[in-house]
């Protein structure tokens, strides 16, 4: 009965700082209203989708990225941070106890409550108790930070999946753009020694009196803009080296050691035609920012129970005694029990900061869930007009180079019979050399397309199977 009056007391003397008036939060955008297409069912995508493109450096340079990764571990480290606070919250909410002894050298009163022979007397005084304290999660205020704590480990774990799906693009991209370059420096070679065949053969005809000054210019400046194309490619090579170094964490000493790429640009990933209505489902990184909005949810509802009174009860047993002596003494026991309240009568303005401050927390992560939402939808769209448009682009440079090639060989013909001259014969080897290298970044750029729209859809993770903190490191 006396809790009972304690707790009730608590209440009425509470109603002067009541909590404000919720505001209801941002709306979530819904799947449904964004025009998915309901008949269109997610491919299953393997766990090492990239061993399709048939080479095994790029198997062996993705195993060793996401195997030993700054960026995973500073992922996995954030795991491991929200999984403490989860055990801070869950031993808040149980009954704390504790083992105190303490002995001081003490005069004791003439005039208070202890009698002669002890009054006056100077002399040791201790005590050893066992204390109990239990903080009644009577609003829910404890549970509340439980859910915000578990949703925000959820959050980071989903994190870890995403950074895998990130780290493991960026390694395909980078092996991809490492095969365009080195293709290209082989066209830009085979460019500039066919300039420079033009410009010698201008020469000795212009030596011969069979050419023009103009002529001899125009087959000049027609050799420097190829070099620059080759230094150009060299520099992309070098630099794709530099970035695979760098994400499966190795230096310079690394450059070197990258062979010649031998991928299969025809490889087929399994993407959908259209966007499938479960896309947001696949995405750790839209569903960590609603873990978020969870979190953020649980948090507000922390800071308004934190207005209510806390109650608690307490407990203690021990002994005590005025001579050290006699603290085994059977008299010298000690024991209570009781309620306690904590009233937050005068913390009024923290308080409405702390509910203001959780409810913008609130407001911010729905902001950012609606924005996750927008951006993957849009990514996949891109992806998949990108792919599309470098399908065309594929197929009209294999026309462009199967003319070019005809004209080329044509152009061979007649200058074995006499026809033609050798510069016609170069002139249109040229257009061959430009024919592929437009193909060429149509090829790459559909490889490109079609990767990054299989990323855009979530990779491999498998949304019926979370994962657990304790696997941070399963495959993407």
């Amino acid at each position: 009965m006396r809790a009972a009056g304690l707790l009730l007391v608590g209440c009425l003397l509470a109603g002067c700082v009541a909590p404000p008036r919720e505001a209801p939060p941002g709306a979530l955008i819904e799947p449904q209203a964004l025009g998915l297409d309901a008949d269109t069912a997610l491919p299953a995508i393997a766990v090492d989708w990239w061993t399709a493109f048939g080479d095994p450096q790029l198997d062996a340079l993705m195993a060793e990225a996401l195997g030993d990764s700054p960026t995973l571990a500073q992922a996995m480290a954030r795991v491991r941070l929200a999984l403490s606070r989860v055990q801070a919250d869950i031993a808040a909410n149980r009954p704390q106890t504790a083992l105190d002894a303490d002995a001081s050298w003490e005069r004791l009163s003439e005039n208070f409550y202890i009698p002669p022979p002890w009054a006056g007397d100077t002399m040791w005084i201790g005590q050893v108790t066992a204390n109990l304290r239990w903080d009644l999660d009577v609003w829910g205020r404890q549970a509340a930070l439980i859910r915000e704590s578990r949703s925000q480990v959820m959050a980071s774990t989903l994190d870890v999946a995403a950074a895998r799906l990130a780290l493991a693009g960026a390694v395909a991209t980078a092996y991809v753009d490492l095969y365009r370059s080195w293709e290209l420096v082989d066209i830009a070679t085979q460019a500039q020694q066919q300039r420079e065949q033009v410009l010698e053969l201008t020469r000795q005809r212009t030596a011969a009196g069979l050419g023009t000054q103009i002529e001899l210019k125009v087959a000049e400046s027609g050799v420097p803009p190829v070099r620059a194309l080759r230094r150009q490619a060299e520099a992309a090579r070098d630099m794709a080296r530099h970035r695979l170094a760098a994400l499966v964490g190795a230096g310079p000493d690394r450059y070197a050691r990258f062979s010649r790429p031998a991928l299969s640009l025809e490889a087929a990933l399994p993407i959908p035609e259209r966007l499938p209505v479960d896309l947001l489902a696949h995405r750790p990184d839209v569903l960590a920012a609603r873990a978020r909005v969870e979190a953020a949810t649980a948090g507000r509802t922390a800071a308004r129970a934190a207005f209510y009174p806390n109650v608690s009860l307490t407990a203690f047993v021990g002994t005590q005694a005025i001579d050290l002596g006699d603290l085994a003494d059977s008299g010298s026991r000690v024991y209570g029990v009781g309620p306690a309240l904590h009233l937050p009568i005068f913390d009024a303005q923290r308080l409405k900061a702390g509910y203001a401050g959780a409810a913008a927390e609130l407001d911010a992560a729905t902001a950012a869930y609606d924005s996750a939402v927008l951006e993957a939808v849009r990514e996949a769209a891109d992806q998949l007009t990108q792919d599309a448009s470098m399908t065309q682009q594929t197929a009209d440079g294999e026309a462009a180079l199967l003319a070019a090639s005809r004209a080329h060989e044509l152009a061979g013909r007649r200058y074995t019979a006499g026809l033609t001259t050798r510069i016609a014969v170069l002139d249109a080897e040229s257009r061959v050399l430009d024919a592929r290298r437009q193909l060429l970044a149509a090829r790459s750029g559909g490889v490109l397309a079609r990767m990054n729209l299989l990323l855009a859809l979530g990779g491999s993770f498998d949304p019926a199977s979370p994962p657990a903190a304790a696997h941070a490191g399963a495959p993407p």
